[in-house]
């Protein structure tokens, strides 16, 4: 098994780069390890040549090795966050087990302590330890290199960690923004028309310059669904033409603090025009939702509507909640507005084509 040494520069810092070519070079002259220097050279052409290092645990005698004792190859790889949050790098420890990838999944760790100017939370931790070994991480097949896969599923999940924390973070400056217009307005509660074809929005949504919405389109907004700390706001409105479904989508992200909740317009919309019935989707990043919400219209044969989901983000976790209540806050928007029991946006006369 390959000894790696640990070239110095002219000015007796490691040169890890070449440091690294060495120990490939030795490690390629092995039958059994041939796949994964083969493996390291990829991800150096991918990642960059300073992305990769050996792994040096200092130990008690002062002699340093990549190979453990019982075979284990050890590297770390630098990731950078794509854009727009090139600038956050995340550091991961890869482990391949003498057994890899013959008989044995590589194991990752994740070093970095703070991915931006968040601590990671041990949460994090350990999914990415599990990452060959958890349903939502990367599987892996015998004789099959796979760091690679492993190493883009871990920036996923951080990004999108990463990404929440903002979101949160953005929510509660929203909240104490409300807290202080609310404090210092004459007028501390929200108007609530008796014609439920005004829109209603909620606190937390006001003091927002919104653009209009099309010519005889009505907003009905839902009372916020709250669960540990994020928030869900449902509105449905009736539509006349596909074409006016961007116009109010406009409209809403027209209004600041929709537009800056993590998910501003989960939506669905069904649109009869003679016998063609028009309909789309849209998750907005919340994988599967828009889906879903389409679902639900067509269950509860609701056609010539718009429905949207305002998501805010908390700061933890709902899992499959989550999806519940996105549809529970459409329903609430389509009850309200009347929309569940008029016959009007029922079509069950005659065969429609689906375009």
């Amino acid at each position: 098994m390959p000894r790696s040494s640990s070239p110095s520069s002219s000015d007796g810092k490691t040169d890890y780069a070449l440091e690294l070519q060495n120990f490939l070079a030795e490690l390629s002259q092995n039958a059994d390890r041939e796949s994964v220097a083969s493996e390291i050279e990829v991800l150096q052409s991918i990642y960059g040549d300073d992305a990769i290092r050996l792994w040096h645990p200092s130990v008690s005698n002062g002699k340093k090795s990549p190979i453990k004792n019982d075979g284990t190859i050890r590297y770390e790889v630098v990731l950078n966050f794509p854009s727009p949050h090139e600038d956050i790098t995340l550091k991961i420890l890869v482990s391949l087990p003498e057994t890899y990838p013959k008989s044995s999944p590589p194991q990752l760790q994740l070093l970095s302590r703070y991915i931006g100017s968040y601590g990671a939370e041990s949460g994090l931790f350990g999914s990415i330890l599990r990452t060959y070994i958890s349903v939502s991480g990367v599987e892996w097949s015998e004789d099959t290199v796979c760091v690679f896969d492993g190493l883009q599923n871990v920036l996923d999940r951080c990004v999108a960690w990463y990404e929440e924390k903002i979101s949160a973070e953005k929510v509660g400056d929203l909240v104490r923004d409300d807290e202080k217009e609310l404090a210092s307005s004459s007028s501390g509660t929200r108007h609530v028309s008796p014609d439920r074809h005004e829109e209603s929005i909620p606190a937390v949504e006001q003091a927002s310059v919104l653009s209009d919405l099309p010519v005889g389109v009505r907003l009905y907004v839902a009372e916020p669904i709250t669960d540990r700390k994020s928030a869900f706001v449902g509105r449905a409105c009736r539509i006349h033409h596909p074409s006016e479904v961007p116009l109010v989508l406009a409209h809403l992200m027209s209004d600041r603090r929709i537009a800056r909740a993590a998910h501003p317009i989960i939506n669905a919309w069904r649109c009869q025009l003679d016998t063609v019935l028009h309909q789309d989707n849209d998750d907005d990043g919340e994988t599967a939702a828009g889906g879903r919400l389409a679902h639900l219209l067509q269950i509860l044969e609701v056609n010539n509507v718009l429905v949207v989901v305002t998501r805010y983000f908390g700061g933890i976790h709902l899992g499959p909640d989550r999806f519940k209540h996105i549809n529970q806050a459409a329903r609430n928007a389509l009850d309200l507005g009347g929309f569940l029991d008029s016959a009007e946006t029922r079509r069950n006369t005659g065969r429609l084509k689906k375009h």
